[in-house]
């Protein structure tokens, strides 16, 4: 079985959605805090608290005056988030992700629920201390006989409600082997060029959207803060993300899911797409492409049908690189989409889909005989998961 989430929109009732922003509002106070305290504990006496040490401090908070409404929402909410605070250490720890931040409410929240502070009974969902079931909208239906093991409910700034439901997914077949194998070059005027030649152009989802996202922020910014008419001006430019946000993810769903049904192996570069958004031209250009979001869901749903994805070194030249004799031009700026190669003479080489059939030819290297793909020379360390220095949050004052 693999486990598998299932997003639904939901709309809740007056007292619902009361209990609903009590509880997300009383989780950022909790994560906040936490963090606060495990950060001044750092800083004043070299000392690492851990969630033992958090869990025992909520107890405590919860006993005082100042927060005894901690203690009018479900405890399992709270915990969790203890919990993900841990994590978001671990991974600092371990330099995959930097010092973590504090929560805004601006950016809505979010809850989860374990088994114990929820009940699922025919195909309806009661959350803890709610008397009635939430009126989720089943876009789609689960697997029969699935029970959610965990369920988060989210709340976006654009005032939206999701619900997800986190199952044992038994309908995941692994899908039928085929012979086809591909190699994609990402781009940003190309979303995708493959090695056989396909051309999937990027729809450019925030410039289709720009000038009313513009529009919509040059009223916000006029309005007075901390009045109404501000937080109603906000809401508009969040339900302008949102819409940015939904067409980009629905797009790459469908294009993630059919490279998978196609291609029983499919290549691609290890960019480093958070150092390329450092480039201030081309950081919006990046960002709206979401690279990284469509490797990830690659990732995944290779390993959920049985496909193999294979990642070459991010410094392989397969853009310079011929794809007839191997010939490795100097330079080859970006405005130049097609070259001529003075090794065998091949002329009108598109850069894209050359880059395309070398990416493939580097991974069916790598599968055969794990060949090293790095450049003639090439002496860089730690090419594939470089470690990430992010500066430490002071506690508030």
């Amino acid at each position: 079985m693999t486990e598998r989430a299932y997003k639904y929109r939901f709309y809740p009732t007056y007292e619902q959605e009361n209990l609903l922003r009590r509880t997300i509002g009383c989780v950022r106070l909790v994560y906040n805090k936490a963090l606060a305290t495990r950060t001044e504990a750092w800083y004043d006496k070299k000392e690492r608290v851990g969630y033992k040490e958090t869990s025992s401090f909520l107890t405590g908070w919860k006993k005082t005056d100042e927060l005894d409404f901690l203690n009018e929402v479900s405890c399992v909410p709270l915990q969790q988030c203890l919990r993900h605070l841990q994590k978001a250490f671990s991974n600092f720890w371990g330099k995959r992700a930097k010092y973590p931040r504090f929560k805004k409410k601006r950016n809505g929240g979010s809850a989860e629920f374990t088994k114990s502070a929820f009940k699922w009974k025919d195909g309806k969902l009661w959350l803890a201390k709610c008397k009635e079931p939430l009126n989720i909208v089943w876009s789609r239906y689960l697997p029969s006989g699935a029970s959610p093991s965990t369920v988060t409910v989210k709340f976006e700034p654009s005032g939206r409600w999701y619900v997800s439901l986190l199952i044992d997914d038994h309908t995941i077949e692994q899908l039928p082997p085929t012979d086809k194998k591909v190699g994609i070059d990402v781009g940003i005027s190309r979303l995708i060029s493959t090695s056989d030649g396909d051309l999937i152009a990027n729809p450019k989802h925030f410039n289709r959207l720009y000038q009313k996202l513009k529009a919509a922020q040059k009223v916000l910014s006029r309005k007075t803060k901390g009045s109404n008419n501000r937080h109603k001006a906000r809401q508009i430019v969040a339900k302008i993300h949102a819409q940015i946000k939904d067409a980009r993810t629905d797009f790459l769903h469908k294009l993630t899911t059919k490279l998978v049904r196609e291609n029983s192996l499919i290549a691609i570069e290890d960019l480093g797409v958070g150092n390329m958004v450092k480039n201030r031209k081309l950081a919006r250009s990046i960002s709206d492409a979401a690279w990284g979001e469509m490797f990830r869901q690659l990732e995944y749903k290779c390993e959920w049908y049985g496909r193999e994805l294979v990642k070459i070194d991010r410094f392989y030249p397969s853009s310079k690189r011929c794809n007839h004799c191997g010939f490795v031009v100097d330079e080859l700026p970006l405005d130049v989409r097609s070259w001529d190669c003075p090794g065998c003479g091949t002329t009108g080489i598109d850069r894209d889909i050359n880059a395309g059939k070398n990416i493939l030819a580097a991974g069916l290297a790598v599968i055969v005989c794990g060949a090293d793909v790095r450049p003639d020379n090439h002496s860089v360390k730690g090419q594939l998961r470089k470690t990430c220095k992010g500066r430490k949050q002071k506690p508030r004052s």
